[in-house]
């Protein structure tokens, strides 16, 4: 098969409300859209650089999004079955994503299927969502009380805004609503010293934590907060830059988180879970505030990784999507077949046409 087109779009899609990201405020999501054509079949992808977490930015990766498009068209580059696009090392992430992504749609849509039939032919059933906790105390308590009711396996709650004392509070009343029933994952963000993190773990020794991401300022130091606390700890900011193969001394950490977004896509994605699995550690899926078309690309590579309750809960804090009709994620479990299989229609009113060809 051969790209005999592409289309590059940009999109704005406003929050329900605002969302604090490392100091900075955002009132909405913006992203770039591809669209890739060849035999009379296309492929979206999606680039969202996340503000404050991506290296690239917007413009820049629009810019190396219309490189590789253009080079794509020109050459007429057919692209692999599984693992699309061959690019270049200096690629930024958000790009290798939407292109790796557009090309898989393109040929799962060529053959009539789905991308994740590509990635996992014996995959099927049911994907347990990870529910965020956001909002003040009172409202973290009482929406923990309806994930729980509604059948969620696990859920997040960001920790490390508050003063260490204030967030152990809060994480053993969320513990102690959840029960033995629900897992419960905490994000630091690198928020604690080491001795700020001792203080946390000590204060909730009693809660049951599936896990803490990245817990420390100094990531240098997990190994030995790993060693000294009965917490277990997960991987997200540490694997941006990281190659897979530099995951074997990191044998200590629990899970590893993958927004394929920041790491580079769906091969360096799969390579990182596949490593992962080795070692005895649980690769986790999670978004960074993607649209619908990455999203449904995520729920694919949460599947063909093996599942694990997956961190798509990020897709409701959007007001809308460039998908009609919108996706359905506010259950503790997605349908796979039947979400990947629905017949939607990307929305153009929502679309800024960058470059075509």
């Amino acid at each position: 098969m051969r790209i005999s087109g592409f289309g590059i779009y940009r999109y704005a899609l406003p929050f329900t409300e605002p969302l604090t990201l490392k100091g900075t405020t955002l009132h909405g999501r913006e992203g770039l859209l591809l669209r890739l054509t060849g035999d009379d079949s296309e492929g979206w992808g999606e680039a969202a650089p996340l503000p404050g977490f991506s290296r690239e930015t917007l413009d820049e990766a629009t810019d190396q999004l219309l490189e590789a498009s253009e080079a794509m068209s020109a050459t007429g580059r057919s692209p692999s079955e599984n693992v699309p696009a061959t690019l270049g090392a200096t690629t930024a992430p958000s790009v290798r994503f939407a292109v790796e992504l557009a090309t898989l749609n393109l040929n799962a849509n060529r053959r009539d299927a789905s991308a994740l039939e590509l990635l996992d032919t014996n995959a099927s059933g049911l994907l347990p969502v990870n529910g965020l906790l956001s909002g003040l105390a009172y409202e973290v308590v009482a929406e923990a009380r309806r994930m729980r009711d509604a059948g969620y396996r696990a859920v997040k709650l960001k920790v490390g805004g508050l003063p260490v004392r204030e967030d152990a509070e809060l994480v053993r009343d969320v513990g102690g609503v959840l029960g033995d029933g629900v897992s419960l994952r905490l994000d630091a963000n690198r928020a604690w010293s080491f001795d700020e993190a001792m203080e946390f773990a000590r204060a909730t020794r009693d809660v049951h934590i599936e896990y803490v991401e990245e817990p420390l300022a100094d990531a240098a130091l997990l190994p030995r907060f790993a060693e000294e606390v009965n917490v277990p700890v997960a991987l997200d900011e540490s694997l941006v830059g990281m190659e897979p193969e530099d995951l074997a001394p990191h044998g200590y950490a629990w899970a590893i988180v993958l927004k394929p977004t920041l790491l580079g896509g769906i091969s360096h994605t799969l390579r990182f879970a596949d490593q992962a699995r080795r070692l005895g550690i649980t690769p986790v899926i999670s978004a960074a505030y993607e649209c619908g078309i990455g999203t449904l690309g995520l729920i694919s590579l949460s599947v063909a990784i093996g599942g694990a309750p997956a961190g798509l809960d990020t897709y409701r804090r959007l007001a809308g999507d460039v998908l009609i009709p919108p996706l359905e994620l506010h259950s503790p479990t997605i349908d796979v077949r039947s979400m990947l299989e629905a017949t939607r229609s990307v929305d153009a009113d929502r679309l800024e046409l960058i470059a075509s060809f």
